[in-house]
């Protein structure tokens, strides 16, 4: 978001006998011809099963896929004044050149389906979160088969709890553990050459939170079905707020209006760079700038019992090479080192520091803490609603395709 401010095969036998069996013989003794030549054995091979996915998720989408044809995700049609841009042959040939790069982004929306439903049904209190977002990457890295910069886990995992809207992911040495109450934000990226899928969903334990979670789904349904070519960013803020704000739900004896977190947004997406520059608001009296044509975004929205407004707040574990930044002059020997670890491993994707310590960096803290002093990487705090709230998130990634429509590409059974 952004923030404003083979199986064996088996030999099945056929025993086709003659009309007056396999053994009939004429009375000198000797089989006849039609009767004696035992017709050849037909052997039939059975299918190999077709490859099935381990708990917890280890096998590549590429051996569940032959041919490596990703599915696609739901598509939505052009609103109205955008119908004649389904029989089109200009736009549908400008599509079908594209597809090669749609199918990358349907390869991540995979991994991410199988990795998610997966850490919904498995993660329980009483686990470490380290545990379990160490767990979910480690399965996408596999489910993806990561290649360096080329395709990998796009940014840390994000599983903020409670009043902690975004930004949370443990650094090394967490002890913090799930608690049964905890409504977690479970907020994990996975990317192929750049391509990033962007998705999220709440978790909770307790029924209690019920309400609150169909109340930011129905916001970020909303948020989706408003999207489009032409469509007014504005406008999908302002039919977001009005579809958030009408839910009341009732925690622990206490009946709260859900409100949206004014400051934080959707956002469109490039290669390489999570947050492209347009963001999508979720409130109303956004900017008039529209959506365009073959663009990215995730739609995202976030439900609170507080205040509605995020600020930093804790210690930080998320960061990230700002994408314009140019060569600057570095005096401190380990902060360029740094810096060209950071280039190696993440470019300008996001990382926290679980990252430096899995690639063996030690000692760090004061070359990161100068690199983001001279501008080069910059730190993202856990933003915080005010103590005591519950805050939700559901974010789905979408692609506006020239011809068919809207493509939401994570979509899935779960949601």
């Amino acid at each position: 978001m952004t923030r404003d401010d083979d199986g064996a095969n088996d030999d099945d036998d056929d025993d086709d006998a003659g009309d007056d069996g396999d053994d009939a013989t004429r009375e000198d003794g000797e089989a006849t011809t039609a009767t004696t030549k035992k017709k050849k054995k037909k052997k039939k091979k059975k299918k190999s099963a077709a490859a099935k996915q381990t708990r917890p998720p280890s096998t590549p989408v590429r051996e569940l896929y032959p041919g490596a044809k990703y599915p696609a995700g739901e598509i939505l049609p052009h609103r109205e004044h955008n119908l004649w841009r389904e029989t089109d042959e200009e736009k549908r040939e400008l599509e079908r050149l594209e597809e090669n790069l749609y199918n990358e982004a349907r390869q991540c929306a995979e991994v991410h389906r199988e990795v998610r439903q997966y850490i919904s049904d498995w993660v329980k209190p009483g686990m470490k979160y380290i545990d379990v977002c160490e767990t979910l990457e480690n399965s996408v890295r596999k489910l993806i088969e990561e290649r360096g910069l080329e395709a990998g886990v796009a940014f840390p995992t994000g599983c903020s709890k409670n009043h902690v809207a975004a930004h949370w992911t443990p650094n090394g040495g967490c002890e913090s553990v799930i608690d049964k109450d905890d409504v977690i934000k479970f907020d994990f990226g996975v990317q192929v050459k750049g391509r990033i899928i962007d998705c999220a969903f709440t978790k909770t334990f307790n029924d209690m939170y019920d309400p609150l979670l169909k109340a930011v789904n129905e916001a970020t349904e909303t948020g989706i079905r408003s999207a489009g070519i032409d469509v007014r960013l504005c406008d999908i803020g302002e039919a977001v707020q009005e579809v958030m704000e009408s839910h009341t739900v009732e925690i622990h004896g206490k009946e709260y209006q859900v409100k949206c977190c004014s400051n934080l947004n959707g956002h469109s997406i490039d290669p390489y760079r999570i947050h492209a520059g347009k963001s999508v608001p979720i409130v109303k009296g956004g900017v008039q700038t529209k959506m365009e044509e073959g663009e990215y975004y995730a739609i995202e929205t976030f439900g609170t019992t507080g205040r509605g407004y995020v600020i930093e707040d804790g210690e930080c574990s998320h960061y990230m090479k700002n994408f314009d930044v140019g060569h600057v002059p570095l005096r401190l020997p380990r902060a360029k080192q740094l810096l060209g670890v950071i280039d190696r491993n993440f470019g300008t994707l996001a990382f926290c520091k679980r990252y430096l310590d899995r690639i063996g960096e030690q000692r760090y803290s004061m070359a990161l803490k100068n690199l983001c002093d001279n501008g080069i990487v910059q730190p993202y705090p856990p933003l915080c609603d005010i103590k005591g709230s519950y805050v939700a998130q559901y974010e789905h990634t979408i692609l506006l395709k020239p011809s068919s429509g809207v493509e939401v590409l994570t979509r899935g059974e779960d949601y």
